[in-house]
């Protein structure tokens, strides 16, 4: 064990600042599983994207043996993506505004609960994802994407007033489609080309993104595949009768969205849209996603 056994790398803008205002509370339920266990533990903030990242990969290499995402998404696929080609494992804690990869394996909301994960959940070897495009590469541990999903998630992360979490996302969605327009996508899912005017093209290593949306439904976090939807062009009033079959998962038979299985996907697009990757909007088309299988183990419920 190196002098810290527990790093907490916390997102302080995560959650519109949630992630900050637990903060207090967040070092008490450490302090209290800390005399229990014996652990040693510290907490550092994130300053800017990629920073989490950073945190995590030092915090591994010092000799942390659990390093913990405290944010949403976003910032569990920056620290996971730090620690590839560690030994340090994943702890998350779910402040931030979706928390979808949370729900996917199980870690509730309640932060007493996810702080006891920590010390009392099991490892697991779990699958990411990697983007490449001009903007760079970067990990994924969730859902990336490119097209109408991005636009939404740029919506959201600009901020709704009185709304978080599912409430922000469909909000967004439904000011989204009123301006959105399909455009031609040319997707190549490693080495099977298909071409659509498309709304979407989503790559998932689990179920959930936008606050519960089951975009992914039989998506699995360690079985070795993306799971790729892509939402061929609809009328706008036709999407929105459809949408809400987006949470139960029910979407899926429904005649204009695609799914598919994949280990590569590559998509092109007639002119750029914005490229999504865990809630966060990162370039634009064209892009490539690649599977990295069992890249990283995470702490998660025993049960």
């Amino acid at each position: 064990m190196s002098s810290t056994d527990i790093v907490v790398v916390l997102n302080p803008g995560a959650g519109r600042r949630r992630a900050v205002r637990q903060e207090h509370v967040l070092q008490h339920l450490l302090e209290q599983m800390s005399r229990r266990t014996g652990l040693r533990w510290r907490i550092v903030r994130s300053a800017y994207a990629g920073h989490a990242a950073e945190l995590a990969r030092q915090a591994a290499l010092d000799g942390a043996s659990i390093v913990v995402a405290a944010g949403g998404d976003g910032t569990c696929g920056e620290v996971a993506g730090g620690l590839v080609g560690t030994h340090a494992r994943l702890g998350i804690l779910p402040l931030g505004t979706g928390n979808d990869f949370a729900r996917c394996v199980g870690i509730p909301e309640d932060l007493q609960i996810a702080v006891e994960n920590l010390f009392t959940g099991k490892p697991r070897r779990i699958d990411l994802g990697l983007v490449e495009n001009a903007a760079g590469k970067r990990y994924f541990i969730n859902i990336a994407g490119c097209g109408f999903d991005a636009a939404v998630a740029h919506r959201v992360n600009r901020g709704f007033p009185f709304l978080r979490g599912t409430a922000a996302y469909v909000a967004a969605v439904l000011q989204t489609i009123v301006t959105f327009q399909p455009v031609s996508m040319r997707i190549r899912l490693d080495d099977h080309t298909v071409q659509h005017d498309a709304l979407l093209c989503s790559v998932a290593n689990a179920q959930y993104y936008g606050g519960g949306m089951r975009i992914a439904p039989f998506a699995q976090v360690d079985d070795g595949w993306l799971d790729v939807c892509i939402v061929r062009a609809v009328h706008k009033l036709e999407f929105v009768r459809m949408f809400p079959r987006v949470f139960s998962g029910t979407h899926i038979t429904h005649p204009h969205f695609l799914m598919y299985r994949a280990k590569q996907v590559h998509v092109e697009s007639t002119h750029p849209v914005p490229v999504l990757i865990d809630g966060d909007v990162v370039g634009t088309t064209p892009v490539q996603f690649y599977l990295h299988p069992g890249a990283i183990e995470a702490i998660l419920p025993a049960k």
